[in-house]
């Protein structure tokens, strides 16, 4: 072979970009475990939130160059993400004009900082990952991790083993002593490495999704698809193994916005597909399902339920003496304060009526550019992924109101991932169909519009 075919048959690098820096936040939100934090620092910060402050440093620094590859321009996801940087210093500055406890001041600075470095992240994936491809780069990544932390969520349930010992990073301690699993209905009720078991099983509601889209995807082109598959089939299992309310709560959002999308072939693949699912299920692990039963049909005397609704008193009564910007986020803690196991209650109380307009018109935004993909894309498979992130954009709408979903950092940061992601489709879609030449009109068209003009001419022109 000469020297210029093989230098031909070498693989290009690819240069690091924003996609990259984006992967390093995943592996570090999802693999490491959520209470690791740093040891020498006065603010608990994790591995996952260094990396969103070095994201949001290094967004700020490209927008001074035309050189970095960064987006410019206004988009509804970035402006979405100013607003709600907007009202969170607006909520901020209100609640320490005044006087503030000093344990309640320490909160609110750290509040503070996770939101910015939460934003950031989003806008350097909505700014800094450009082209489809990079972007299913980094959510194939979230997938694969997201499976990982799956596997970790099945020893814990099955064999109670928990592996998150062995992830302890030099330099990290643990903030709590609480072990990742515990226990609900006879069964082992686990965490994986975040930070409860409601959020791990919110987080895989939101993985699975992504999975499946990358296993229909790979399949119609052809591709190996059985990757994919087994993602979905151990996300799905995560999901089962946290045993939460919360968790089907939000695959029934995600399976209503998706059936609504999908076509009816692909309807009765999932239905099926499920179906087998909870077989297996009821086979692996019996009692499972009767459990996850019990949980809905006794609803009304489950003490986790009366326990989230006996607190509308107290949050009103809050909300009224801070109405429009809160007392400051970060401020309202236990076992000080009482606890509100519903993220609306708690931000209407810490960032008022403002705050939490801007939160919930946040992920709102970021499901409108999902759904405004699939309408102006050519593409199927960004179609789909359009239509899977709006779905996936759906399931903190539905945590909020049953956990304070703000208030874990996992779920948290995936959901500031995913808002850009949303973005950075629809920025990438849009720069497509303005690149899309036009269709020439019909034959028959043309020649309709032709005697059209020409009979307006004869027939209102002199009397102009």
């Amino acid at each position: 072979m000469p020297p210029a075919a093989r230098g031909a048959a070498l693989p290009t690098r690819r240069r690091a970009d924003g996609a990259t820096l984006v992967c390093f936040f995943v592996v570090a939100l999802l693999i490491i475990p959520a209470r690791l934090v740093f040891r020498a620092l006065p603010l608990s910060l994790t591995p996952a939130n260094f990396a969103a402050l070095v994201a949001t440093l290094c967004w700020l620094c490209a927008h001074f160059t035309v050189t970095l590859g960064m987006a410019k321009g206004r988009t509804p996801v970035r402006s979405a993400l100013f607003v709600f940087l907007t009202a969170m210093m607006a909520t901020f500055g209100y609640a320490t004009y005044g006087y503030l406890p000093a344990d309640e001041l320490n909160l609110a600075d750290h509040a503070i900082i996770l939101l910015v470095a939460g934003a950031g992240l989003a806008l350097m994936v909505c700014d800094g990952v450009r082209g489809v491809d990079r972007l299913d780069f980094v959510l194939k990544v979230v997938v694969l991790a997201g499976a990982a932390i799956a596997v970790i969520g099945a020893c814990q349930f099955l064999f109670e083993l928990d592996l998150t010992r062995y992830l302890a990073l030099p330099g990290l301690r643990y903030t709590s002593e609480d072990g990742f699993i515990s226990a609900r209905s006879d069964f082992r009720r686990v965490a994986a490495t975040t930070g409860h078991a409601i959020e791990f099983g919110v987080v895989c509601a939101m993985l699975l999704p992504l999975a499946a889209h990358y296993g229909f995807k790979a399949r119609e082109r052809g591709e190996p698809a059985l990757r994919w598959w087994l993602c979905a089939g151990l996300i799905g299992m995560g999901l089962m193994f946290s045993v939460s309310r919360s968790a089907v709560l939000s695959l029934g959002g995600v399976a209503i916005v998706l059936f609504l999308g999908w076509p009816a072939r692909r309807r009765i693949q999932a239905l099926g597909v499920t179906v087998g699912f909870l077989v297996l299920m009821r086979i692996m692990v019996p009692g499972l399902i009767g459990a996850f039963y019990s949980l809905f049909a006794n609803v009304g005397t489950d003490d986790s339920v009366r326990y989230r609704t006996h607190d509308y008193e107290v949050a009103a009564y809050e909300v009224a003496k801070h109405l429009w910007l809160g007392r400051g986020a970060g401020t309202w803690y236990a076992p000080k304060h009482q606890v509100f196991d519903n993220q609306y209650l708690l931000s209407a109380v810490e960032t008022g009526l403002v705050g939490i307009t801007a939160i919930v018109a946040m992920f709102v935004c970021g499901i409108y550019s999902g759904l405004r993909v699939r309408r102006l894309s050519a593409d199927p498979g960004t179609r789909d992924l359009g239509l899977t992130l709006a779905a996936c954009l759906v399931v903190p709408l539905i945590g909020a109101a049953t956990f304070d979903l703000l208030s874990f950092a996992t779920v948290t940061g995936l959901s500031f991932l995913l808002i850009g992601a949303a973005g950075a489709l629809l920025r990438s879609t849009v720069a497509v169909a303005a690149e899309r030449p036009r269709e020439p009109a019909a034959p028959w068209r043309a020649r309709v519009g032709t005697a059209t003009r020409g009979l307006f001419r004869r027939s209102g022109g002199a009397g102009g």
